[in-house]
Order: structure tokens, then C-alpha cells, then sequence
């Protein structure tokens, strides 16, 4: 590696729409089978907390909206105008397949790709890029201060870089025992992966679940999958030790992370592409039609949440004790996890994308829309569910996913390529 340093709940609005799986699924959905092949990323989600819908008449964002440079004193737009931008900079890698590309790490903000860049989320300087690193478009990894990735060589093993310099700071020593293994989740204790199994030709027709241990790098426990099952589009989490996760087979399984002992295993009506929610000793999920709460310790289920027939719940998030989770019938919904106690639903204009992914800072609510055309960074009163404003600069794809991450008082939104800070207000 070269590192250069420089149960039903009501409406408070009404909406309908067709139940088809969203285009912009398909393609996240072929861009992760894509992934896995060529660069052995995966579909994985972690779980880990007044305006007019318009955004100004066309939904682009006020020159002088926002503050410029480093600065946190940022000047509030005016009510129904998306602030500007306070610095842009090109990204190695699109949204296009998987969905945790882009994170950040105290002031360090990331885009897996080749190179993968650190970059001062005050400034948008690089502070670090280290060629050969991550394989691109591989999910970010974190695990206490350390950031966990699949060797871009393809050598068989896992690196664990420090997220402010770049260094690498801990390699596994699995010496050649997988085939591809790739992290879908870690610990302050262990790393989990998926790999293949290597035969004696060499090929690689089954696949394991297994934890590496960070002290000596090598596998404490390994779980052989069944014969047929997909590496790909495996969603997961790892939380107060469990770990959990999806397949294409429509399974939803918890195991003990320190033993890999299955603890139990449910069927969900359809296979699982979205990022699930595990807080506080459940884990939620969208199946279809339906938002479900499980225990993580039995599976028995807590909660379920309908929305209208035909269309489908997108995979929920919980930030600051909340949950945030959109539908194809354009609903945003916050929810008690705890209960599935309905606290607002807002209905988005017809035509206009929904939210698939959200951030929080302040009373304020965030979302990144399924696509850039009638969409962008959406921000939402976070206890009414109001809008307040759209941000797009009508820049690159419009089938392009926006993702959105909160940082101090900026956001990092991520966007075809283009990496940009908004003020956070």
C-alpha cells in the first residue's frame, strides 16, 4: 500500500402508491452481486442514533446560505432555502451499490474507494489517501478507534487502519485459511467476517461466518453456512453481543458473538437488502409491507407496523431513541423502538424522492432521498416531521443515490462521485 500524506398506526397525512421494488433498489441490488465479484465488497447495514418541500422555488440551494471555510459560525437561510455548500471535493467511488461507503470519524470524514482518502470535514483537505487500501465501494468498518477492511490485494487477510492517520495500525493472520474474507461487522473485541472456504482446487463453493480476535488476529470461532448460500447481500449488525443478520434466503439470524452459537432464526416474507435497526436489545427490520421488532435474545416479536397495501417499508434507522424508517407510499415515519408507538408520519409531495437513509443533529432530521431528481438532502423538523428544506445543486446523476452523515455541526453528503459539506442547520 502506497499512503501519501497531505401493529397499524394512523396518518396525520394520507398517501398512496403503486408496491413495486424501487429501480433504485434493483441497481443497489446488482451493484452489491457486481461488488462482489470484482472487488469482494458487500451489501451490508449496520446498526450501530417551516419550509416549503421545495427547498426555494426549485429546490437548489442560496449562494450565501452557509458559512465558508473552517468556521462553525454558520448563517441560518431562510425559512424554505437549503443552505450552501462549504466545500466540494471528487470521490474515487459513486453511490451505486453499497450503502456505507461514506462515514465519519471525529473530524476525519471517509469515502471507501482506490484511494481511500481522509479528508478534514472543517476544510475538505486531504489530510491522508492510501493507495491499495480498500477494496472500492467495500462498507467502512469500525470497530473501537480502528477501521477494519478487506486487504485490497486480495491476500486473504483483514487490515485495521487508524481512521485520523491512515496507518496501519493491526493485521489478522489467517494465512491463506479463507477464501475473500470481508468484515460485516466488529467489537472492541473481535471482527466478523464472511468467507469462503477454500478446497483443495482451490474453488470456493461453501462459505463461513466467523470472528477473527483483534489480540491475535487469528479465527476464535468459524460457522459453516449451508451449501448454496450467497456470500452476497448480507445485511448485518453487531451490537451488545450479538450478532445479526440477513441473506438471500430470507432467514434473519442471531448469533452470541463471542461463541457463534445460533441463538435463533426466523423467515421474513421476502430476502433483506435494506440496513436493519438493533438498539437496546431488539432488532427491527423491514419485511415487506411490514416494520417487525424482535428480541435479540428469543425472536419473539415485540412490535410490527403496517403501511398501505401494496407498498413496502424501506430499512429504518434509530438515531437519539427514535425511529426513522420511509415507505414507498412516501410516508416518513418516527416511532417509539421501544413499543412501535407511532410519534408523527409526514407525507412527501407527489413525484418527489423519499428518504432512505437518515442523520440528526439538533432538532433537525436529515435524509438522504433514493434519487437526485425531486430529491437531494432533505431536512425535517425532527418532532413533527415537518420539512424544512431540500438541498440539491442539480449535479451529476439523477438515478443517483444521496447518502448523508452528521458531523459536529456540518453534514457530509455523498453524491455520484462528489463528495460535499453542508452547514448543519
Amino acid at each position: 500500500m502506497a499512503m501519501r500524506n497531505t401493529q397499524r398506526a394512523d396518518r396525520t397525512t394520507e398517501g398512496t402508491g403503486p408496491a413495486v421494488l424501487p429501480r433504485r433498489r434493483l441497481l443497489r441490488m446488482a451493484g452489491a452481486g457486481l461488488a462482489i465479484a470484482l472487488t469482494g465488497a458487500v451489501t451490508t447495514a449496520c446498526g450501530p442514533e417551516e419550509a416549503d418541500a421545495s427547498g426555494g422555488q426549485d429546490g437548489s440551494p442560496t449562494p450565501g446560505g452557509g458559512g465558508k471555510g473552517g468556521g462553525d459560525a454558520f448563517t441560518t437561510p431562510p425559512a424554505g432555502t437549503a443552505p450552501g455548500v462549504l466545500w466540494e471535493q471528487r470521490t474515487a467511488v459513486g453511490t451505486l451499490g453499497n450503502h456505507e461507503v461514506l462515514a465519519v470519524v471525529g473530524d476525519v470524514v471517509l469515502v471507501a474507494g482506490d484511494p481511500l482518502v481522509g479528508r478534514d470535514i472543517a476544510t475538505g483537505k486531504e489530510i491522508w489517501s492510501l493507495k491499495d487500501a480498500a477494496q472500492p465501494g467495500a462498507r467502512l468498518i469500525m470497530g473501537g478507534d480502528t477501521l477494519y477492511l478487506a486487504s485490497a490485494t486480495y491476500d486473504g487477510d483483514l487490515i485495521g487502519l487508524d481512521p485520523a492517520t491512515g496507518k496501519e495500525t493491526w493485521r489478522s493472520r489467517l494465512k491463506g485459511t479463507y477464501a475473500q474474507p470481508r468484515p460485516i461487522g466488529a467489537d472492541t473485541e473481535r471482527v466478523y467476517v464472511i468467507a469462503g472456504i477454500l478446497e483443495k482446487d482451490l474453488s470456493s463453493r461453501t462459505n463461513v461466518i466467523a470472528a477473527i480476535d483483534i489480540r491475535t488476529g487469528k479465527a476464535v470461532w468459524s460457522e459453516k453456512r449451508d451449501t448454496g448460500t450467497d456470500e452476497s447481500g448480507l445485511t448485518s449488525a453487531v451490537l451488545d453481543g450479538r450478532l445479526v443478520y440477513t441473506d438471500h434466503r430470507k432467514n434473519l439470524t442471531v448469533r452470541d458473538a463471542a461463541t457463534g452459537r445460533q441463538l435463533w432464526t426466523k423467515k421474513i416474507s421476502r430476502s433483506n437488502f435494506d440496513r436493519m435497526a438493533v438498539h437496546n436489545g431488539t432488532v427491527t427490520i423491514a419485511d415487506g409491507r411490514y416494520l417487525r421488532c424482535f428480541s435479540l435474545e428469543d425472536g419473539a416479536e415485540r412490535w410490527s407496523l403496517k403501511t398501505e397495501e401494496f407498498d413496502t417499508f424501506n430499512g429504518p434507522t434509530v438515531l437519539d431513541g427514535v425511529l426513522y424508517a420511509s415507505d414507498s407510499a412516501r410516508g416518513v415515519w418516527a416511532v417509539d423502538p421501544a413499543t412501535g408507538k407511532q410519534r408523527w408520519r409526514s407525507s412527501i409531495e407527489l413525484g418527489v424522492s423519499v428518504p432512505l437513509q437518515f442523520a440528526k443533529v439538533g432538532d433537525t432530521l436529515y435524509g438522504g432521498t433514493e434519487f437526485s431528481k425531486k430529491g437531494g438532502v432533505q431536512a425535517y423538523d425532527a418532532q413533527s416531521g415537518k420539512l424544512r428544506w431540500t438541498f440539491n445543486d442539480h449535479k451529476g446523476s439523477e438515478v443517483e443515490q444521496w447518502y448523508v452523515v452528521s458531523a459536529g455541526k456540518r453534514l457530509a453528503a455523498l453524491h455520484d462521485e462528489r463528495l460535499l459539506a453542508l452547514p448543519a442547520v
